[in-house]
């Protein structure tokens, strides 16, 4: 994924043969949903720790994902740099957060870096948030606005009272805002800090809300794949943190979650679920990415464990703080590999019943696997705020040639519009998709 880019990784590739590992498995490129039992794991490192990043082709023409039957697929809008994010207002604004992936010294390797990597622009970050108004609302913008620039990284954004969050990768900005506002006021004030410091492997701060809005939660993921930069510099990462209004009050929410990028509540419940992207270089099918119920207070595994009480074998000789029964068990496996990182649960009646209440989850698309996986948005059917069914393909079509690993962009961001239709941000092809149900 585009947030695991990170610059030694770069490194490796350059001195590479770029010569792919055969996959060993039977990968179809659906999503696995055999549900990953604590005996059914494949062994670390069962399969070589690839590195096969795709090669993004873009768009052409009248080329656009594909939903299931009885949904159309449209531009929302495109001439972007990265939109990473989405945040739609309650008045309609949507709000794109432009950012991405800066790697350190990357720019000096100029022509050695592969096509591939070069596709991807990785290195540069317009760091900007720009703002789309539907005056007639009918899922067409008719204005367009810089809300906000020269950010650092910005990814989450919230709209409190008369407040504007933006989660930078260094810390929670808060703005004054009124409803209508077009443009940024005055310089903000931080009013938490971040880590961000020379391991800052996921960069992405998404910041959420509760019923009450009296609280922010902030992803935070790990800085480095599986703490191989030493404990020190995870202080505060692969967390779920918790925060005041005013950046006061700060307390863990939730441990050990590598990447929790995506969050949201399910409907009818006080229950935290989020997308969490799981460590690489443990082989192809090591370890699943996976959604899950967020408990308060709660131990995910990372670094020392994974999906589960599987001992991480790069960290052997390393005591745990915690026990390896205090461990929880991730809810819903979403495959190795997928990059899962946008979230949302669909409160709206536009689309058909099977879908109202459930979790839609991008899936990014990694590089750490011999056969492509994710790139694409999955489905995971709720009932009475619980998973009904298994995970389910809904948007496809973002791979052009597997066997070539080309793609023709990457989703990531997620929102629901007002009427029911839903946006979703390709940041790499640089367009905003819109998704309705036909009537």
């Amino acid at each position: 994924m585009t947030n695991r880019y990170c610059f030694y990784l770069f490194i490796l590739l350059l001195v590479s043969c770029n010569t792919k590992k055969l996959n060993k498995g039977s990968y179809s490129g659906s999503v696995n949903t055999s549900g990953y039992k604590a005996d059914s794991l494949q062994a670390p490192y069962e399969t070589g720790s690839a590195k096969n990043f795709s090669e993004v082709m873009g768009w052409k023409d009248n080329e656009k994902p594909i939903a299931p039957q009885g949904f159309t697929v449209s531009k929302f809008a495109e001439g972007f740099q990265h939109p990473r994010w989405i945040y739609v207002a309650d008045n309609g604004d949507v709000f794109v957060a432009e950012s991405n992936t800066i790697l350190k010294g990357i720019l000096k390797f100029g022509a050695s870096i592969s096509r591939k990597i070069k596709t991807q622009h990785i290195g540069e970050s317009i760091n900007r948030i720009t703002l789309f108004r539907d005056i007639d609302k009918n899922g067409i913008p008719q204005h367009r606005y810089v809300f906000a620039q020269n950010l650092h990284q910005p990814f989450g954004m919230l709209i409190i009272g008369n407040h504007f969050y933006v989660g930078n990768t260094d810390g929670l900005m808060k703005y004054d805002y009124k409803a209508g506002d077009t443009a940024i006021r005055g310089t903000g004030q931080q009013i938490v800090s971040l880590p961000a410091g020379k391991y800052n492997r996921h960069w992405t701060r998404n910041i959420i809300t509760n019923a009450a809005k009296d609280k922010i939660y902030i992803g935070v993921g790990s800085g480095t794949n599986v703490a191989e930069k030493g404990l020190e510099n995870e202080i505060r990462r692969a967390d779920i943190l918790e925060v005041n209004l005013d950046g006061s009050g700060e307390q863990i929410y939730a441990r050990g979650l590598r990447n929790p990028v995506g969050m949201d509540w399910a409907p009818g419940t006080q229950t935290l679920w989020a997308a969490v992207n799981e460590r690489d270089e443990l082989g192809d099918e090591l370890v699943p990415d996976y959604f899950t119920s967020v408990k308060k207070g709660g131990f995910y595994s990372w670094p020392f464990f994974y999906y589960g009480q599987h001992k991480e074998p790069r960290m052997a000789g390393q005591q745990s703080a915690d026990s390896i029964e205090a461990v929880i068990t991730p809810d819903i496996p979403l495959g190795s590999h997928t990059a899962s990182l946008g979230l949302v649960f669909y409160r709206q009646h536009l689309f058909p019943a099977k879908y109202q209440n459930g979790a839609f989850i991008t899936q990014h698309g990694s590089w750490n696997r011999s056969v492509l996986s994710g790139y694409k948005v999955i489905f995971v059917p709720f009932s009475n705020g619980k998973p009904s069914g298994k995970p389910e393909d809904f948007l496809t079509g973002f791979i052009q040639d597997l066997s070539a690993s080309k793609v023709h962009g990457r989703p990531v961001g997620i929102a629901i519009l007002p009427d029911g239709s839903m946006l979703i941000s390709d940041d790499v092809s640089n367009v905003i998709w819109r998704i309705t149900a036909d009537k």
